[in-house]
């Protein structure tokens, strides 16, 4: 006996053309509204495997630690010989800023949602949803620099390697778009087992840097004139040691690019295991490994931070830092190179080059996780949004656009990159501060105050000193924005409701009818009083013919927060002076009661009629209160919303308008 796993084939049946299987495969996963997939950063379910926080550590630290790739250039680039001074302010910030800011932030959005759920959750309405858009401006901004800037530094390591071939030479922007076409093809076919390639990823590329900075470090100290032309160039330079720390303070928001991995560090949480007894709700253990994560990660880059900035400065000369020198970009490579050999050299760049690549894999995962959670639930986004490979293809281009207007320069992405970590954590910090005042925490409302401050200082000083990060960020926000108000007018005609229940009261309201149709009369839910109802049902009965002894039902829709897109709408049933009506709390008047008379019809199978007056006012300046409020032109509105949603007339819930 055999079984078969689906039905045979109807061999009559037409064959799907080319492009319906591309559509298919394009759109594979469309009907995932929460944006889960395979890839590091995945939202994993419940029954999905757990992992250890120091596995999930390696996830994040792809990331966060890959910067070492190129941050002691940068910063050396950018400070000069102050860099190790202002290292050391950025170690003080992130110990003793970002790290508790996130730990906290680790507290409130153990779901992996990060401090932009947080404000959106501190600013409900219109002023929250524009926030969060601008928000994930600076996050894509973030995250797509995070992929080209990686692959381009990936790109120089492998071209300044010795033993590359000579064909490579100059062809920066060819092999950048190469590796990025590399990446999105990866998430294409499917991104599996992420964690475990990125716990062998961090272990070989930390143990690697682990054997440069030992071998450098005795260097220095074997060799004190290095060590002594780098203080006299200090003290020469910048005169007394009071103003050699004055300039570091100011100059250390150049080194901002070593702040990065904080937010991808929470994004990850649901993939920690927690203990036994954790909730969904309340998940003490995960919260807790997550915080040992974040604290770990933070402590061991910092240590890597410090002492390579001093390393690189006092070994490699200024000029081989400049664009072109064979330092620009791959400090520590170049390190490697010049101490311990060409073979070294060779291994230590093939993992810079393969943990800078994955970095760029865990920034695209970030994406496919952070816009599929916030646009399409807000009605922003187009429908093919919800489904991983179309995002992949956007981000993928997007990227390609990016390093050819930069040419695959790592140092003229640093500035964008910078704006958008620091963005993004200047909101955390401002969003702990609004918890800890809400909950009348004053001491820490002080605390993560000053840090607040800290990192909008940070912010505006990058911003100034490289005002090209911002002016990208400006580009993702108004795409965003723009892509965002077109999608929420383009689906405003759509059906909200994710789910519509009828409670106990509203189906004995309608239980009476058993031969149909079942009448409503829509009414104003602000107009509450007897002589309102009484004067709203002998107008219907008046104008649309209802029986006299038309025993009334009416339908109040009151609108909590027009912004709000996909809800839940509860039905209740309640009695107001002796009058039958069905209360429902939604976003939007019309939609609301369109997925209501759907549900009716479907529940008792009857159906609806429903029953308006015409709105007065000016028909645009009603659309736009449709749009922006909820309410509006309510009756031709409410049949247009039936009439996409149900192609059949026969089928479709009758509207009347007197």
């Amino acid at each position: 006996m055999t079984t078969m796993s689906r039905p045979p084939s109807d061999p009559s049946a037409a064959r799907p053309g080319a492009g319906e299987n591309f559509r298919r495969w394009l759109l594979f996963g469309l009907q995932d509204a929460k944006g889960v997939h395979q890839g590091p950063g995945a939202v994993s379910d419940s029954h999905l495997k757990k992992h250890q926080w120091w596995q999930v550590m390696c996830l994040t630290g792809v990331d966060y630690f890959s910067t070492l790739g190129y941050q002691p250039a940068i910063a050396a680039l950018a400070a000069g010989v102050i860099s190790p001074l202002a290292t050391m302010v950025l170690v003080a910030v992130t110990l003793l800023g970002a790290l508790p800011v996130y730990r906290r932030v680790a507290g409130e959005s153990h779901r992996g949602e990060g401090s932009i759920a947080m404000l959106e959750r501190l600013m409900p309405r219109w002023s929250g949803k524009l926030l969060v858009l601008v928000l994930l401006g600076f996050a894509a901004t973030d995250f797509m620099i995070t992929m080209t800037l990686s692959a381009a530094d990936a790109t120089a390591h492998a071209i300044e390697n010795p033993l590359s071939p000579a064909w490579m030479q100059g062809q920066n922007v060819a092999v950048t778009l190469f590796l990025l076409a590399l990446l999105g093809a990866v998430f294409l076919r499917g991104f599996k087992e992420a964690i475990g390639v990125a716990v062998v990823l961090v272990a070989i590329y930390l143990g690697l840097n682990v054997v440069v900075v030992i071998t450098t470090l005795v260097e220095v100290f074997t060799h004190p004139v290095a060590v002594d032309d780098w203080w006299l160039a200090l003290t020469t330079q910048h005169g007394s040691p009071l103003m050699v720390v004055g300039i570091a303070l100011l100059v250390f928001p150049k080194l901002a690019l070593g702040l990065s991995g904080f937010e991808t560090g929470v994004a990850v949480m649901p993939q920690i295991k927690g203990r036994p007894g954790d909730t969904e709700d309340k998940p003490v253990g995960r919260i807790e490994e997550a915080r040992r994560l974040l604290t770990t990660a933070a402590v061991i880059m910092s240590a890597f931070l410090i002492t390579t900035s001093f390393t690189t400065v006092v070994l490699i000369p200024a000029q081989d830092f400049e664009p072109g020198g064979p330092a620009n970009g791959r400090a520590l490579a170049f390190l490697a190179h010049e101490y311990l050999g060409n073979g070294f050299g060779t291994v230590y760049d093939l993992s810079t080059i393969a943990i800078l690549w994955f970095a760029g894999a865990s920034a695209m995962a970030g994406l496919l996780n952070l816009v599929p959670r916030y646009l399409p639930r807000y009605g922003m986004a187009p429908g093919w949004a919800r489904a991983v490979r179309p995002l992949v293809l956007v981000f993928t281009l997007v990227g390609f656009l990016i390093t050819w207007l930069f040419d695959a320069n790592v140092d003229a992405q640093g500035g964008a990159y910078a704006t958008g970590v620091l963005v993004l954590m200047t909101s955390a910090a401002v969003a702990v501060t609004l918890s800890a005042r809400r909950r009348q925490q004053r001491k820490r409302t002080i605390g993560f105050g000053i840090i607040a401050v800290v990192f909008i200082y940070t912010t505006v000083a990058n911003i100034f000193e490289r005002p090209e990060g911002i002016r990208i960020a400006s580009f993702f926000i108004l795409g965003i924005i723009v892509i965002s108000l077109l999608s929420r007018l383009r689906r405003s005609f759509e059906l909200h409701a994710t789910h519509v229940h009828l409670d106990r009261r509203a189906l004995e309201f309608m239980s009476s009818n058993v031969e149909g149709p079942i009448s409503l009369i829509a009414h104003e839910p602000l107009r509450l009083s007897a002589e309102a109802y009484r004067e709203k049902l002998t107008s219907a009965i008046e104008v649309s013919h209802l029986p006299v002894d038309y025993q009334a039902l009416f339908l109040e829709v009151i609108v909590d927060d027009s912004s709000d897109f996909e809800t839940e709408l509860e039905v209740r049933g309640v009695m107001r002076h002796g009058y039958q009506v069905l209360e429902v709390h939604g976003p939007v008047v019309p939609n609301t009661i369109a997925s209501v008379l759907f549900h009716i019809r479907d529940v008792t199978g009857l159906m609806p009629h429903i029953y308006f007056r015409w709105t007065e006012g000016n028909p645009v300046v009603n659309l736009l209160r449709f749009l922006f409020l909820g309410e509006g032109e309510i009756a031709p509105v409410t049949r247009e919303v039936l009439r996409e949603a149900e192609p059949d007339v026969t089928r479709r819930p009758w509207v009347h308008v007197g």
